[in-house]
């Protein structure tokens, strides 16, 4: 390969559409960088750099020149740089840069911007490590003083280096900040009359704006960045303009505090004018601007109210609020300007600006409510689809934002209208309806009377579940209906009772039609779902017919199974044994104990589903969640699967391969233990082997951990004195445990693991104390009380805390003291932050009913233990 003939051919192999020639070509090329990787350097970028030599060639140098630098995968990344930084000498070194640095000055484009690719490549490896420093400064004098194609190149190349994702190549780039604004605004400017120059000028600069907050702290600096960004969006190429909203779009997300003199004098005037733009992606960025405004204010809203003093605040401009009268009316305008022929997908004008109406009402509330009022009623009953279907989008748009008192009495008054408009003649409009209904039942449910409303909408929701562009709206619909007309949930009768005989049949006949699409049968499924969850007990005989339908229907898929021949067939066959095993979980929750006749085959059917589903399947998550439900349903009862259940769990919980299978056998574990009580206890050997190599395991992350923990504790509860066997080795594990902490300047992740890993400790704690104390073993707690106190108090000191985790900790102490009811603990208990600890969590008016009343019962059992009063925890 060192001939630059024999490397010619190769590069040009690589890009072959011949996939046997261009594989064997990528075949060489690595076997090349793996025998000598300085020399495949050097022989690369001679190629990229040889004016002589063909343009894709040398795009394909320069494409295997920065693949030896970057991977998307991080230890083939570590790897290459690796290779660069320690394995590679200085003389090659400061040829290839040398070379790339030459080419960009190449008149050839393609050759200028391969180059910058792989000059961003050694950046990013280089840059944060202090080495080229005089990179920049490079190609700042190629900006300033080059010619037009290395100009443009030169650009294009800081827009890389810009643009990249690692973090410690951003963190060096603030150093950087004053060569890459001379530069990026230098090209940028209206004076550069090359217009490619100035394109890559811009784009280069709104990848940089992150890493210049130094520079537009100063008001000079800032004014001028402003100017020549205004201007752009002002360019007669339209290019030029998309690049300049981008940059406002960014410069209002990255420094809105900034922004009220600009606003004021030029952005809101030029945001107006960009929504009217004739180039569509144009008008896109500028409707994007003000979806970046909104945002903006929101978040800043919810930050300023948890903050503790005015000092805290953030600068707050209303900026959305006072431009509503101008900029709402644009966006209702181009919510007309709808592409019937676009994928549902695919994000256009129309949609940008129902987007920004959505976020719009977010910021503003009430505000909004007027201007798209008026629009609405001007034209919901247009003769032009176009003005029907804007009309009815904008109403839906508007739901979250401003309070239901002020949307209650409008929609009230809408939804006559808006039923109607299910049956228009429009599948636009009938599809924009479905989807305002969906966002009515969502957000202004408290609107929607049962008496008057609520028979016509479940009718014309039912009607649009048929149509395969309005299904999945109105099964959100109707989900959302279900949820907000349930009732009390031991209720005889609730609204939807005189409608789901109906709406059953309805939901059976969608999903078992061959015409149903994947996606339609699936939503129909969740909406069956639903209303099954929240069916009153006059429907349980509905119910429980309809459990017979679904069974049926899952071991009518057993044989399918064979049938399977494309990754098509696979797909819907595991969405329909996924929806089916979802809705009989539904049914077994429901029904409870009144599933147990049809126990013997649900858990047949469930079975030879595991039995024959291949691996990285969704469909053993959905089984397992069904057999859950059925041994809380079946309770004791449930020991009569297990022997043939039992190694299909067992072979999930060794399953690290698929963490989420995994993840939810261990929850099958505790659901399970606990339905059994002591019954379980035969097969505990198996799940505490299982469940102590998990938490050894490096191959699952640590959020398995917390529930590990909190499953031993469910185990001790199911099998009580039993559970002395494992005492001393899950001891030492929640130990170990309790040593975890987040250091000072940690993550939130972090933070948020130990909080979860303390309620892990802490509910395995509670489950042996309880199962040690039943069986009258409490001596054999007593070399591991220290270290749960050690652990209590470190709780106590640690205001990195939860609800829950205190709520355990309460558990917890209290349960010690019941434990020891003669004293034996009195002097550990005397402690002073304990007893704050307590006093805090019982007078915590945040806490919920439950907490606080675990709270006063371990006080209570604390009180017993020294002297006082004895109490029993109901």
């Amino acid at each position: 390969m060192a001939e630059n003939g024999d490397i010619n051919t190769v590069l040009s192999n690589s890009l072959s559409t011949d996939a046997a020639i261009r594989n064997g070509a990528e075949q060489q090329l690595s076997q090349a960088a793996d025998n000598n990787f300085p020399l495949y350097l050097a022989t690369l970028v001679q190629s990229l750099a040889d004016e002589n030599t063909e343009a894709q060639i040398r795009v394909a140098a320069g494409l295997a020149l920065k693949n030896s630098f970057t991977a998307r995968e991080f230890a083939r990344a570590q790897e290459l740089q690796a290779k660069w930084l320690q394995q590679t000498d200085q003389e090659t070194k400061t040829r290839v840069k040398g070379l790339a640095l030459e080419t960009l000055s190449s008149s050839n484009t393609q050759a200028g911007n391969a180059a910058a690719q792989v000059i961003a490549s050694i950046a990013s490896l280089e840059l944060p490590r202090d080495q080229w420093p005089e990179l920049m400064g490079t190609l700042v004098q190629n900006v300033s003083g080059g010619a037009p194609h290395q100009k443009q190149a030169s650009l294009t190349c800081i827009g890389y280096i810009c643009d990249s994702q690692d973090a410690e190549l951003r963190t060096a780039l603030v150093a950087h900040s004053n060569a890459i604004l001379t530069a990026v605004v230098q090209g940028a400017r209206k004076e550069e009359t090359n217009q490619e120059i100035r394109l890559s000028a811009i784009y280069a600069l709104g990848d940089s704006l992150e890493f210049v907050g130094n520079n537009f702290k100063h008001e000079g600096e800032r004014n001028y960045i402003m100017q020549v960004v205004c201007e752009a969006t002002q360019a007669e190429d339209s290019r030029i303009q998309q690049g300049a909203f981008g940059c406002l779009n960014r410069i209002m997300g990255l420094y809105y505090e900034n922004m009220r003199f600009y606003m004021e004098k030029a952005l809101f005037g030029l945001t107006i004018l960009g929504m009217k733009n004739e180039d569509e992606d144009v008008a896109k960025l500028a409707v994007e601007f003000w979806s970046t405004v909104c945002e903006e204010e929101v978040n800043i809203e919810e930050d300023n109210a948890q903050v503790e003093s005015t000092e805290q605040m953030r600068p707050f401009y209303n900026f959305a609020r006072v431009a509503t009268g101008e900029v709402v009316p644009q966006l209702l305008d181009l919510l007309t300007k709808q592409d019937e022929d676009a994928a549902d997908d695919e994000y256009n004008l129309a949609r940008a600006a129902y987007q920004c109406l959505q976020l719009y009402a977010q910021a503003v509330g009430p505000n909004i409510v007027p201007p798209v009022l008026q629009f609405v009623e001007q034209h919901l009953r247009s003769e032009d689809w176009h003005y029907r279907e804007a009309a009815v989008a904008a109403f839906g748009a508007i739901m979250d934002g401003p309070d239901e008192k002020t949307l209650e009495p409008i929609v009230k008054q809408a939804l006559p209208i808006l039923i109607t408009m299910m049956e228009d003649s429009s599948v636009f409009v009938k599809d924009s309806t479905a989807y305002a209904l969906g966002r009515i039942t969502e957000a202004c449910s408290e609107a929607i009377d049962p008496n008057t409303h609520l028979d016509p909408l479940i009718r014309s929701l039912f009607a649009g579940v048929h149509d395969s562009k309005m299904a999945a709206s109105c099964c959100w619909a109707l989900m959302n209906l279900a949820d907000r007309f349930s009732g009390d949930f031991e209720a005889a009768q609730n609204p939807l009772t005189p409608h789901f005989n109906q709406s059953v049949q309805t939901l059976l006949e969608v999903t078992s039609s061959n015409a149903a699409e994947t996606t339609v049968r699936t939503t129909s499924y969740e909406v069956l779902s639903a209303f099954v969850q929240h069916a009153a007990t006059d429907s349980f005989p509905a119910v429980a017919q309809l459990s017979d339908v679904i069974i049926k229907r899952l071991e009518e898929t057993i044989p399918m199974q064979s049938q399977v021949v494309s990754i098509e067939d696979k797909i819907a066959l595991e969405e329909m044994q996924t929806s089916l095993s979802t809705v009989l979980q539904s049914i077994i929750q429901r029904l409870e104990k009144e599933i147990a006749p049809l126990g013997d085959r649900i858990m047949q059917v469930e079975l030879q589903i595991l039995n024959t589903v291949g691996p990285k399947s969704s469909v053993p998550e959905a089984v397992f969640a069904t057999i859950s439900g059925l041994a809380n349903a079946m309770e004791e009862e449930f020991i009569k699967y297990m022997d043939a259940f039992s190694p299909f769990l067992y072979n999930a919980l060794a399953n690290q391969e698929e963490p989420s299978v995994c993840s939810m056998a261990i929850g099958l574990v505790s659901d399970i233990t606990r339905s059994m009580g002591e019954r379980s206890q035969p097969y505990c050997d198996q799940f505490m082997n299982y469940l102590l190599n998990n938490l050894r395991s490096a191959a699952l992350s640590n959020q398995f951990k917390p529930a590990i923990l909190q499953c031993f504790g469910d185990i001790a509860s199911a099998i009580g004195g039993h559970f002395e066997t494992y005492l001393s080795v899950v001891a030492q594990v929640l130990q170990q445990a309790a040593s975890v902490n987040a250091a000072p300047d940690g993550s939130y992740e972090m933070y948020d693991y130990v909080i979860s890993l303390r309620e892990g400790i802490m509910d395995a704690w509670g489950g042996i104390i309880g199962a040690m104390k039943i069986s009258n073993k409490t001596e054999a707690l007593q070399p591991y009380v220290e270290s749960i106190f050690q652990l209590l108090n470190i709780i106590a000191q640690d205001m990195n805390r939860s609800e829950s985790l205190m709520r355990s900790a309460m558990g917890v102490i209290g349960d010690l003291a019941d434990a020891y009811p003669n004293g034996q603990l009195a002097d550990a208990f005397r402690q002073d932050w304990l007893n704050v600890m307590i006093k805090e969590t019982r007078s915590n008016r945040e806490f919920q009913a439950r907490t606080i009343e675990t709270a006063r019962w371990a006080r209570e059992q604390v009180k017993r233990q020294l002297g006082g009063t004895t109490a029993v925890m109901t």
